[in-house]
């Protein structure tokens, strides 16, 4: 039973690692920076809604030994069509955001060129050339170093500003208004902890996790390992609004949207509690974190893609995976090429789009999960399937209310 679970630990860590990256370092720190301790609601909101949708991933795969792309399929192939042409659209702008924040921090810590075109690059292909040699087994084992790097980090940072501080906490809760405001909000929202397609993601990490071991995951292990994975975004999360609510919040300080004077100023959030002598290793966790997340969404992407593009056509592609790597780094290049100038619209545009299509991969999930090809047994019960409801009522409504206020 215990080599069983320990086998199984794996695919929620990849989660971690491919949400840990711009929703934190980025999106957090900066809710904490422009609304202190005010937007701790949207965050364990936003977890809680969307918890049932990303579960449903592992819960189907080890309960079927299917991908949810399986299953969307036997929904019917408008289904999977839909996702096609919606994974198609947000891949490239996703790839190019997480690449981006991973090349100023890149600049900061190797610093031989403030080229971020040329670092994010060199850094497409050093993660093609992971993929490559590791495939699957590298990235399962390389994503317990790295969160464990940046967890351990992550708190001394925090614990050091809280006995830093001398500033009053006023955990007043903030509804943003008016335009920029609410675009923020809903960037937030998108990306926190992850896009919901994620959840596909994980369950084909999960079906590629099984094909390593003997002994095949039970699915009350893959939720346990989910879970594990799923409350350290959260935690993770929580310490980057304080991070950024106790360093930066009415210092008069802003985050900058260009990429290599935001990672600076990311680390200075650091070493401004920790001291100087931190850098390199603050430098080399936050970089560490992002890179394990240019590297996941490289390897996730094609492999949905893949995936997709086999069920759609009904045959197997000899070279699909390695087709979708290619054309996700050519494309993710022309975007960066051309529209690097401004990291955070980039983040922007590519968060706002995760949570407008987040409705749609939540009903979807909902409706395999609770319907005829999802074993009885593996269903879950009425208080996860009253959550996911109300998730779902949740992330419309907020599109809706971001729809009629911009």
């Amino acid at each position: 039973m215990k080599k069983s679970f320990l086998q199984s630990i794996g695919p929620g860590l990849l989660f971690a690692g491919a949400a840990i990256g711009v929703s934190h370092l980025v999106q957090s720190t900066k809710a904490g920076a422009e609304f202190g301790f005010g937007l701790l609601w949207a965050l364990l909101l936003v977890h809680l809604f969307k918890y049932p949708f990303f579960q449903f991933g592992p819960r189907y795969a080890t309960a079927t030994g299917e991908t949810l792309l399986d299953g969307y399929r036997k929904l019917g192939k408008g289904v999977l069509i839909a996702y096609y042409i919606i994974n198609f659209a947000t891949m490239f702008t996703i790839q190019a955001a997480v690449t981006i924040v991973t090349a100023g921090l890149a600049s900061q810590l190797f610093g031989f060129t403030n080229d971020l075109v040329l670092w994010s690059t060199i850094l497409l292909i050093v993660s093609l050339f992971f993929l490559v040699v590791g495939k699957y087994k590298l990235l399962d084992n390389l994503m317990k170093y790295i969160i464990v790097i940046l967890t351990i980090s992550t708190i001394i940072a925090v614990l050091v500003a809280l006995f830093s501080t001398k500033e009053a906490f006023d955990v007043t809760q903030i509804l943003p208004s008016g335009t920029v405001e609410i675009t923020f909000l809903i960037a937030f929202l998108g990306w926190m902890p992850a896009p919901l397609d994620i959840s596909i993601w994980h369950s084909i990490w999960s079906v590629e996790k099984d094909k390593l071991t003997v002994i095949k995951t039970k699915p009350k292990d893959a939720i346990f390992d989910f879970n594990i994975g799923y409350l350290g975004t959260l935690f993770l999360g929580i310490c980057f609004v304080l991070l950024g609510a106790l360093v930066m919040y009415k210092s008069g300080e802003t985050f900058s949207n260009k990429g290599t004077v935001f990672a600076s100023q990311l680390i200075n959030l650091y070493t401004k509690n920790l001291g100087e002598f931190s850098y390199v290793f603050i430098a080399i966790a936050a970089f560490t974190t992002m890179f394990s997340t240019t590297i996941t969404t490289l390897d996730a992407s094609p492999r949905a893609m893949n995936k997709t593009t086999k069920l759609l056509l009904n045959k197997k592609l000899k070279y699909g995976y390695w087709f979708w790597i290619v054309f996700l780094f050519a494309g993710t290049f022309l975007i960066l090429k051309y529209f690097m100038d401004d990291m955070g619209l980039l983040v922007k545009i590519a968060t706002i789009l995760s949570f407008l299509t987040a409705p749609f991969y939540a009903i979807l999930n909902y409706i395999l999960i609770t319907g005829k090809h999802t074993p009885k047994e593996h269903q879950p019960g009425i208080y996860l399937k009253t959550l996911s409801i109300v998730g779902i009522l949740f992330l419309i409504g907020f599109s809706i209310w971001f729809l009629t206020n911009i």
